[in-house]
């Protein structure tokens, strides 16, 4: 079977791009530069970036384009043995795109509230309570009702999703993203510059932007920075081997994996001025200093935002906009991490596109119905953490001392240098054999001595073992158990 190709280098670059720009980049780089040193933050992390971002996604561009399969026959075509990993990733995928389909639902629900600004005056109360009515009891253990109006927007993303990748990389992904993703920039921008030069919104960048340099004798602060750069290029669960194997043979890798990173910080920077630009605006307008209205995480969206939003200027006209630019950034994610699935899928069992997309989409929204329900929350929170900050990091950690040291980093360079205009020197073997694996081995150990001594948050060591180390424990033995090449009795019309 002929494989697919992406229609031009456009296409592939904008729907890369979608890949690694997510919800993430709009909440989590502006916390954590803030609360790792403002200023000062952004020098680890551009060392970070050039250190360890940078050849990483070379090298996973190189494996796509050099074995034209997705992650789990790439490993396999190195050493059969090795297939199980690429079924990991694959596996990390699955869990993410589950989860990650109720915040697109949430974002889908708040862009409809923000043309009213539904969310009235206590937004905390709004999200919480009356949106996602949640549990007392702070369990996932007791799921509670099934919320429909969170579960139909749901519904509504992955048929969206569904209708993108059913029609392949050219005509589907590629058409949605040189559409959507300059969209998606052009609109974040307009809105960081209105912000910029709103009352206060200098007094929220002093705060995100303001260096402070004693805090590079911090080795937390080194981790955060590393710790962002992998959790946002979608290194290590199968996105960009998948990608990359549909572009044509002598493309340039260097060029495009360059593009790629440096164009997911200049977002993540625009973003950064707008959400501080509205909290500092938001802490002039209430008389409070900026630190007093600075939350994390799903806070800072549904509930710190919708507040700002608010007091600004025009709200009905503002919010619509800012929540629209979530929902084309948190799609084009999840497109992207669904392709990674089906790619696999296809290319393991030779099925047709569509009936995987079916499969796939169907199955996918089936299991993310329990994150509409009373503990959606506290489900999600739990398997998000372990599944990011363990699964991945572990995924990512065994990819590169298996490509690093048995495939050898010098033919990754060597490979890659010989189809791009500008050629990588050996400091690509340093990063891949040695920096990028001891930065891995240093967070992954981080968390798991951390989990195993205090846990996670106040949820019961039964939620954590069940949610937590029971899911790695499946997706692990899956993965293994698909590399015994067991057949698949599904028709391949």
């Amino acid at each position: 079977m002929k494989r697919e190709q992406w229609g031009s280098r456009k296409g592939f670059l904008f729907a890369t791009l979608g890949s690694v720009i997510g919800l993430g980049n709009l909440w989590r780089f502006p916390y954590i530069a803030y609360d790792n040193g403002g200023g000062a933050f952004l020098i680890p992390y551009f060392i970070a970036m050039l250190t360890v971002g940078v050849p990483f996604v070379i090298m996973e561009f190189a494996l796509g384009q050099r074995f034209r399969r997705s992650a789990p026959m790439a490993f396999k075509r190195i050493n059969r043995h090795m297939e199980w990993l690429g079924w990991f990733q694959v596996a990390i995928a699955v869990i993410i795109c589950i989860y990650y389909s109720a915040i697109i639902g949430w974002v889908m629900s708040f862009f409809q509230f923000s043309f009213t600004q539904a969310w009235g005056i206590d937004t905390n109360t709004f999200f919480f309570h009356d949106y996602l009515q949640l549990s007392p009891n702070s369990t996932p253990s007791e799921l509670g009702t099934l919320q429909w109006h969170i579960l139909i927007p749901m519904l509504i993303a992955w048929t969206l999703c569904f209708l993108v990748l059913v029609f392949g990389i050219k005509r589907g992904i590629e058409r949605v993203s040189v559409w959507l993703i300059p969209i998606l920039f052009l609109f974040i921008t307009l809105l960081a510059v209105r912000v910029a030069f709103l009352p206060g919104a200098l007094q929220g960048l002093n705060y995100l932007f303001e260096p402070d340099f004693s805090q590079l004798l911090n080795s937390d602060i080194w981790a955060a920075a590393y710790g962002q750069i992998f959790f946002t290029l979608s290194v290590g669960f199968s996105i960009l081997i998948a990608y990359t194997s549909y572009v044509p043979k002598k493309s340039d890798i260097n060029n495009n994996a360059c593009l790629l990173v440096f164009s997911n910080a200049v977002f993540s920077l625009i973003a950064g001025v707008l959400v501080f630009g509205v909290l500092g605006y938001m802490a002039e307008m209430n008389g409070q200093a900026v630190t007093s209205v600075i939350s994390a995480g799903i806070g800072l969206v549904f509930v710190t935002l919708p507040a700002a939003i608010n007091l600004l200027p025009m709200p009905s006209l503002v919010g619509p906009l800012f929540f629209f630019c979530l929902l084309i950034a948190g799609l084009s994610s999840q497109i992207s991490v669904l392709e990674g699935i089906i790619a696999a899928i296809m290319d393991k069992w030779h099925l047709s596109r569509r009936q995987v997309c079916a499969w796939v989409c169907g199955v996918g929204f089936g299991m993310s119905v329990f994150f509409a329900t009373s503990s959606g929350l506290y489900l999600l929170d739990i398997i998000d953490y372990f599944t990011n900050n363990i699964g991945l990091l572990m995924s990512c950690l065994i990819e590169m001392i298996f490509i690093g040291w048995w495939f050898q980093a010098e033919r990754i360079r060597q490979y890659a240098n010989q189809l791009s205009d500008f050629k990588v020197n050996r400091s690509l073997n340093l990063s891949l054999r040695f920096i990028t694996p001891l930065m891995l081995t240093a967070l992954l150990l981080n968390h798991l001595i951390t989990t195993l001594s205090v846990g996670y948050g106040s949820y019961h060591q039964w939620d954590l073992m069940l949610f937590g180390w029971g899911l790695l424990f499946i997706m692990i033995t899956t993965a293994t158990v698909i590399n015994l090449n067991l057949p698949l009795r599904l028709s391949k019309r």
